[in-house]
């Protein structure tokens, strides 16, 4: 093969482990603050007082969790902004009803 293809592959599979590596720092980022959202929300007693989107921001963390194993982050990034979401509405809800 000529010299420009190797040229080419070369940049294609840099470029490519580093649009892979994005993600996975994204999305760990994504599910530290989804736990760290959900440790609050379970703190406040979120469980009692807002069963429905602790038990949905609980959902959706183990979904995330499960996620990462699989090949491709950008699934698991999804559920944890989803999970952090629900953790939000709640402690919002919580917010309201003191």
């Amino acid at each position: 093969m000529s010299r420009r293809i190797w040229k080419f592959l070369a940049v294609f599979v840099l470029f490519s482990f580093a649009l892979s590596g994005c993600y996975y720092f994204s999305t760990m980022k994504e599910m530290k603050a989804a736990e760290q959202s959900f440790a609050e929300l379970k703190a406040a007693g979120g469980a009692t007082l807002v069963p429905y989107e602790y038990c949905s921001a609980e959902k959706f963390l183990e979904i995330a969790k499960i996620e990462l194993t699989e090949p491709g982050y950008k699934p698991a990034g999804e559920f944890a902004r989803r999970s952090t979401a629900a953790s939000q509405a709640g402690l919002a809800e919580i917010q309201k009803k003191k």
